[in-house]
């Protein structure tokens, strides 16, 4: 791609160091234009001096928009019917919000008449998979730029020679180097690299954003209620909320028992191994809730098959693939699961841990009348057991039997 193939670039646009001399760069290399695109995905930052920024740097079209509603609804809510973990313990807090950014700046270029895209993420990490791959599902033919694999600005050094040389104004307590990357949005809090590098350190409790420290939490549990309907939350102690507030009200019940951390040593899919430090408070909660309420609402085999498919529908968010055609077929799957998933489950919060004390549904699977020690009124006949273990046994007689006869019957 040459600077002449490029007319005019969408730029997802934090205002930090990084995409405001991406912004300089786009201009300067490409004589193009640039349309900045700031999401508000709950990462709890002002986003108005992005705004001013974009505009001293001559910007013309800037894109500021609330999508937290959007990401908790479309994004967040269907990834939690699928109670998908990456490798077992990770919420997929970071994921999970790159299709969506994609997607608006795909949506942006649409009616701005822009012919690229460009994102701020390395040429190390996860997310310019992520980002890529959305583009290119959603736009075939789009131009997609990615500085940090093509520029030579390879340090902070670097970045800030050229913030002064171009004027890019850089606040005073920005021009130390970070002691670790932050990525924060309202599902989660994600810290990498510096000082956690060493996955056999400890990380120091600074590092830590959206918890206190289940040691520090309260001496007293915390019992609450959340009501599902068709496997998404709607309520909290009986309150109906939006999906947003909803996932709010969990996170601020989370950080004050000390719930949702986690230090990970991950696979990226780009082929190395990583160290992360997640906090991921409301979701925590929520896991453990919807699992409460499948656990009396499911059939036992789509039960075992949902958890059979969760690991490669938690794979494919992780690795970027949220557009694709299997991901669909899964969700279309997952979402067929979730009809009778309504009800409420009630749980105590305590240092750390989140427990399932109660749960109930008018499409409730469990039976007292049957599961009983005493008198069952005939709804399951013991005798009928015994056929029962003896047809499951049949192979396992028959493959004892030919092994004491030397392999043959």
């Amino acid at each position: 791609m040459t600077a002449r193939d490029v007319k005019k670039v969408v730029l997802a646009y934090s205002g930090g160091l990084d995409t405001s001399v991406i912004l300089k760069w786009l201009q300067t290399t490409y004589g193009c234009e640039v349309v900045t695109f700031t999401a508000d995905l709950g990462q709890g930052e002002e986003l108005e001096p992005a705004r001013r920024k974009a505009e001293q740097a001559g910007v013309r079209e800037i894109f500021i928009e609330d999508l937290r509603e959007t990401f908790v609804r479309d994004f967040v809510f269907p990834m939690f019917r699928a109670n998908a973990l990456y490798e077992g313990q990770y919420l997929l807090g970071t994921s999970i919000a790159r299709p969506l950014i994609a997607q608006r700046q795909i949506e942006i270029a649409e009616m701005t008449g822009a012919d690229a895209v460009a994102h701020g993420a390395t040429g190390k990490g996860n997310d310019q998979v992520r980002f890529e791959l959305a583009y290119y599902a959603l736009k075939p033919d789009v131009k997609v730029i990615a500085p940090w694999r093509v520029w030579d600005l390879t340090s902070r050094t670097k970045l800030l020679a050229f913030a002064e040389a171009h004027q890019i104004p850089i606040a005073k307590d920005k021009r130390g180097e970070a002691p670790f990357s932050v990525d924060a949005n309202l599902l989660h809090s994600s810290s990498e690299g510096k000082i956690l590098e060493d996955p056999a350190v400890e990380p120091d409790e600074s590092v830590f954003q959206r918890t206190i420290s289940p040691e520090q939490a309260p001496d007293r549990p915390t019992v609450i209620s959340i009501d599902f309907e068709r496997g998404d939350p709607v309520a909290i102690d009986g309150t109906r909320m939006s999906p947003a507030t909803l996932l709010t009200r969990l996170n601020a019940l989370g950080r004050e028992n000390g719930i949702g951390r986690l230090d990970l040593v991950e696979n990226r899919f780009v082929g190395m191994k990583s160290r992360g430090v997640y906090e991921t408070p409301g979701g925590t909660i929520l896991l453990a809730a919807h699992r409460g309420i499948e656990s009396i609402t499911l059939d036992r085999e789509a039960a075992h098959l949902k958890d059979q498919l969760m690991p490669r529908y938690a794979e494919l968010i992780y690795n970027g693939f949220w557009f694709s055609p299997e991901r669909r077929m899964l969700q279309a799957l997952i979402d067929e699961s979730q009809q009778s998933v309504t009800g409420q489950v009630r749980l105590k919060l305590y240092k750390g841990n989140v427990i399932v004390i109660g749960r109930e549904s008018p499409h409730s699977l469990y039976s007292m009348k049957v599961v009983t020690f005493e008198e069952d009124e005939g709804a399951y006949d013991q005798v009928d057991a015994q056929g029962f273990i003896k047809l499951n046994a049949l192979r396992l007689r028959l493959g004892a039997m030919a092994g004491r006869r030397g392999g043959t019957l």
